[in-house]
């Protein structure tokens, strides 16, 4: 039982001393990493170092971020200055590495930490035993919850919240501090903070790998967070198909039961508060908070008219407020650093970083967290690697489903959160799905718009029938019958459902049929070129 900051020092300062000159070998166990061999490495290794009588640690860890060189596997030697991180590890690679060890000698030939990246969320993935409570109380986990309840008011939490100027990690970037003030002023007993872990983007993996490899991180954030606006109990809705986030968080869990830093009489004063899971079953468009609330009442995931917003109207009918996993990690990182450094980070209106899953035709895939303001062609060519096959760039989705596509005009521009939505697209949850010259920007508004087709829980008219149509619309052109007409209709249609849809997935579900008209029209052309000449035949 860890009753007092006295206790959290007891067991960092033993943590810290267990570390002390030994050698480590981290291995990422991440989803990625397993499906590209790393049990087999770990498993490996485990008998090596005990069949050689090493004085070694080895350590199943997060994501580490190189996801286009998996296995990857961190050394930590105190006898070097540097940390190595070695990927595309096979058996003999790893046979090697411990030889080199044994033999006092530098590993050589690693990845090197990245200079545009800044690892805030991510900053113990990949570093850090996610299944172990003593690990992340060692790097600083809830000495920030420990000293918020003893020392702070629910008004002092909300106040530093919106002088940081959080804004929601999860899609449209809302102030988290406004959210979290609504909910504070609302008067009753019962009130529900929830996490949405519903991360249902193509090609994300961002929230879900913070969960999977920090898991404490997320959940101190939501205790402050349910201290601040006067909540008993923190729900996280995860996706049943993500079984590793959630056998590591209810292990995480039950760890701080069993240490009451979760329960009742936290850190031993009068805040009691409970986290518990509910299951999506994949649903794209329970990631709209309404959505998000139905489906958790066991009612169909479909969204809600507002007003009334959640933070009166919400789980059971009771006020409650909803972030994302993102979110919940930057209010830990907050506290655990203070308000000026968190808003010296990034820019003035889009303070502090962004993880992002940088995938598609780039060199090299992975998970990456940037400040805000980095410019794209950085992410796109220092961290990602430039184009695979050195082709040329074409163009980025960002944002999903809901998001735009930028072209090489954009290349320059900052990434935050308005400088996007000026140029047609958004942050979204943090998808950066990149494209070179081979690919047809028809058939992605055709692929977005038909995964939209497909996730639209069919409430209101305009996203039922209106995705359907623009479609249609899309496969008639591709097929070689489309007419010039059919461009503006495209563009009347979508702004039509933008308009008139009920939630945000459907009033975004348009964003890549009308940036991809704006910034690739000459294809869309090409198509309809190539038609009327066949027709004429």
């Amino acid at each position: 039982m860890i009753k007092n900051r006295e206790g959290l020092e007891l067991i960092k300062k033993k943590f810290q001393e267990q570390e002390k000159d030994r050698i480590q070998i981290k291995v990422a166990m991440s989803v990625c990493a397993k499906s590209s061999g790393s049990e087999k490495i770990f498993d490996y290794l485990l008998e090596e170092i005990k069949n050689r009588g090493l004085n070694i640690d080895l350590i199943p860890t997060g994501c580490m971020g190189f996801c286009y060189c998996e296995p990857t596997l961190k050394i930590v030697n105190p006898k070097f200055e540097k940390v190595e991180i070695i990927g595309d590890i096979t058996l003999e690679k790893a046979k090697l590495i411990l030889d080199r060890i044994v033999e006092k000698k530098d590993i050589g030939d690693g990845e090197r930490p990245r200079v545009k990246e800044k690892r805030v969320s991510l900053l113990n993935c990949g570093d850090i035993n996610p299944e172990n409570l003593e690990s992340a109380i060692a790097r600083g986990a809830y000495f920030s919850l420990e000293r918020v309840v003893h020392e702070f008011s629910r008004e002092k939490v909300i106040e530093d919240i919106e002088k940081s100027g959080l804004r929601g990690r999860g899609g449209a970037g809302y102030p988290t501090g406004k959210k979290w003030r609504a909910l504070y002023g609302e008067d009753g007993e019962e009130k529900y903070i929830v996490c949405n872990a519903d991360e249902g983007d193509p090609g994300a993996f961002m929230d879900r790998s913070i969960l999977a490899g920090d898991p404490h991180l997320v959940l101190e954030g939501m205790i402050i967070g349910g201290y601040a606006v006067g909540a008993k109990k923190g729900i996280i809705y995860i996706r049943a198909e993500y079984p590793q986030a959630i056998e590591i968080l209810l292990k995480a869990i039950e760890d701080l039961k069993k240490n009451g830093m979760l329960g009742d009489k936290i850190f031993e004063t009068n805040f009691s508060f409970n986290i518990e899971l509910k299951y999506g079953a994949g649903a794209f468009v329970c990631g709209e908070e309404t959505a998000l609330i139905q489906s958790m009442e066991g009612k169909r995931g479909e969204p809600k008219a507002k007003p009334p917003y959640p933070v009166k109207v919400g789980y059971r009918e009771k006020p409650t407020v909803v972030n994302n996993v993102e979110t919940f990690a930057n209010v830990t990182r907050i506290f655990q650093n203070g308000v000026s450094w968190y808003r010296g980070i990034g820019t003035e209106k889009s303070p502090g970083t962004k993880v992002f899953a940088l995938v598609g035709k780039v060199k090299k895939v992975g998970l990456v967290e940037v400040p805000l303001g980095t410019k794209l062609k950085d992410i796109i060519y220092e961290i990602g690697g430039g184009i695979k096959g050195d082709k040329k760039f074409k163009a980025v989705q960002t944002g999903g489903p809901s998001g735009g596509c930028l072209n090489d005009d954009d290349l320059e521009i900052s990434v935050e959160y308005d400088e996007l939505i000026k140029r047609g697209a958004m942050m979204g949850s943090g998808g950066l799905i990149v494209l070179d010259e081979n690919d047809c920007m028809v058939e992605i508004a055709k692929f977005y718009m038909g995964f939209s087709v497909g996730e639209s829980c069919g409430k209101c008219t305009p996203c039922r029938i209106g995705t359907k149509r623009l479609y249609e619309i899309l496969e008639k052109i591709l097929k070689g019958q489309g007419e010039v007409k059919d461009l503006e209709l495209l563009e009347e249609l979508s702004i039509t459902v933008r308009r008139a849809a009920l939630c945000g997935l459907g009033k975004s579900a348009p964003n890549p049929v009308l940036s991809t008209l704006k910034k690739f029209r000459s294809e869309y052309l090409d198509k309809v070129g190539e038609a009327v000449v066949f027709n004429n035949n």
